[in-house]
């Protein structure tokens, strides 16, 4: 009986799988994934905005944004992604971008972006974040398409606050060898 169970238990999991794609996969994505490939961030400190796509060839890619997964699809043009998962802002969980009810702007500033944009789990979690912090809602695809328009800007923005930072770096390093 309890071998019975056992297999039962394993033909669901597989069909599961095969359903619903990149829930067994994407359960540790930040232990499989744990920095960002494009930036570096680390993705458990931003698991409210990281992205985690499988890709059709078995691969998986985990990002802290919806930017740098944008980059990640249109670097891999010929790679089809299978799953796209998105951290809801809320909860932190993985869920499906593409059902995800999304805000973009608002008064909260995105991660690797100056319009943000945000994915929740239900559409009472978006309202009430559009009721606090403002943005319009929108699907999937007008947030990949904000991400899109606006990716030359938050490239630039980010170029620009590296540039600083690497200054600053050096200009903290001279005054530390500098005689005194």
């Amino acid at each position: 009986m309890t071998r019975f169970v056992v297999v039962c238990v394993g033909i669901v999991a597989l069909v599961l799988s095969a359903i619903v794609p990149g829930v067994f996969a994407a359960a540790d994505d930040i232990k499989q994934c744990p920095s960002c490939k494009y930036c570096g961030m680390n993705r458990e400190q931003f698991a409210f905005s990281r992205t985690y796509i499988e890709y059709d060839d078995g691969k998986a890619e985990g990002f802290c944004s919806i930017h740098c997964a944008a980059v990640d699809l249109a670097v891999h043009i010929d790679r089809f992604p299978k799953a796209i998962m998105v951290g809801d802002y809320s909860t932190k969980q993985l869920i499906d971008a593409e059902k995800a009810f999304w805000v973009i702007g608002g008064d909260k500033p995105g991660v690797m972006t100056k319009r943000a944009k945000w994915a929740f789990a239900t559409k009472e979690g978006a309202d009430a974040f559009i009721k606090q912090a403002s943005g319009t809602p929108g699907t999937f695809d007008a947030a990949m398409k904000a991400t899109y328009e606006d990716m030359y800007q938050d490239t630039k923005m980010i170029r620009d606050r590296r540039a600083a930072k690497r200054k600053a770096m050096e200009e903290q390093k001279r005054k530390e060898h500098s005689p005194k």
